[in-house]
């Protein structure tokens, strides 16, 4: 349900901002500190001796870390745009539990994948309960890509509501398929389209 380059690479960034400390960042506010602190319990979830041999636990314990890093459901409704309005109580929590479940097992499942790619933290900015993370992914060939992770706050915690690599934006990334889809169907075959989808990825990691 997207095109293959934001794909590829947000499994790469994803694999990489959950499994990468790079050193204590320049200019780092709070949002940069809680999202290394959370970086550094899977570095020691994916080191436990006692998980290695035991890759399904693994995973499901790095997609709760996951879960308290990445503020799902707001992507969710992001991406759903103008479309979210018009949504009744329980369409919206099927999307956003549909949609959360696909972004985690299309993604954080790649940590697996995981090359030794490198990342800088180049600092942040705040402007009341929003924040931008700027970070630069160093590959294994030696090239930069930017990339900013956009924070909002809840309470006393900054989530990650959406990933900006090389300018391209998950969120507007998935806006614009789900809106194509919308206004050349229907919700309901967004929906069902996602659920098909949700079966594969289930029926893959099976």
């Amino acid at each position: 349900m997207t095109s293959r380059r934001p794909h590829v690479l947000l499994a790469l960034v994803l694999a990489v901002a959950l499994t990468t400390l790079a050193g204590r960042p320049a200019l780092a506010g709070v949002p940069t500190e809680q999202l290394k602190a959370q970086i550094d319990r899977v570095i020691k979830t994916l080191e436990d001796p006692q998980l290695k041999g035991h890759p399904k636990e693994r995973r499901t314990a790095v997609r709760q870390i996951a879960n308290e890093t990445f503020d799902f459901g707001e992507t969710a409704r992001r991406s759903l745009g103008r479309h979210w309005q018009g949504r009744t109580d329980a369409e919206r929590d099927e999307f956003v539990q549909l949609f959360s479940d696909l972004l985690e097992r299309s993604y954080i499942s790649k940590i697996e994948t995981y090359g030794g790619e490198k990342i800088s933290y180049n600092g942040d900015a705040i402007e009341g309960d929003q924040a931008r993370v700027l970070t630069k992914l160093v590959t294994k060939g030696g090239s930069d890509v930017p990339i900013e992770y956009r924070m909002h706050k809840k309470g006393d915690r900054w989530l990650v509501y959406d990933v900006v690599i090389e300018g391209v934006s998950l969120v507007s990334n998935y806006r614009t398929q789900f809106n194509k889809i919308i206004q050349t169907s229907s919700f309901s075959e967004l929906v069902k389209k996602m659920k098909t989808k949700q079966e594969e990825l289930m029926t893959g990691q099976s």
